[in-house]
């Protein structure tokens, strides 16, 4: 699985959400730098080039919907930024929440509750 751009992580945040959606109403969902529509239909195409939407075809237009879950491109990645950016230690991942005051020492212990649940 490769790694989305910007643009293409945020169709696809969409589209998860939708779960099946015509390229106008991604367009619609877009709140900010609204691309132009060819531009937005070149993306979608990208994306299902790239493995991570499918579309039912509707005489000439297409809705779209996704073929990777949510959740598998998360772990994918976030394992790929801890590995990157945290020396794969999540130690140094949520030390570097906490020093960036971005996790709570409420959301710490919520945290090692469900660590020792799991045990």
């Amino acid at each position: 699985m490769q790694k989305l751009t910007n643009k293409e992580e945020e169709i696809m945040q969409i589209l998860w959400k939708l779960k099946k959606a015509f390229v106008k109403e991604v367009l619609a969902e877009i709140e900010d730098d609204k691309p132009h529509y060819n531009t937005l239909s070149t993306i979608i195409r990208n994306l299902e080039e790239k493995g991570f939407v499918a579309y039912n075809a509707f005489g000439n237009t297409h809705q779209y919907y996704p073929i990777v879950k949510m959740e598998d491109y998360r772990k994918r990645f976030m394992n790929t930024a801890i590995e990157t950016y945290f020396n794969n230690s999540y130690k140094s991942m949520v030390s570097f929440f906490a020093e960036e005051e971005k996790i709570s020492a409420d959301e710490l212990r919520e945290i090692l509750d469900i660590i020792e649940k799991k045990k």
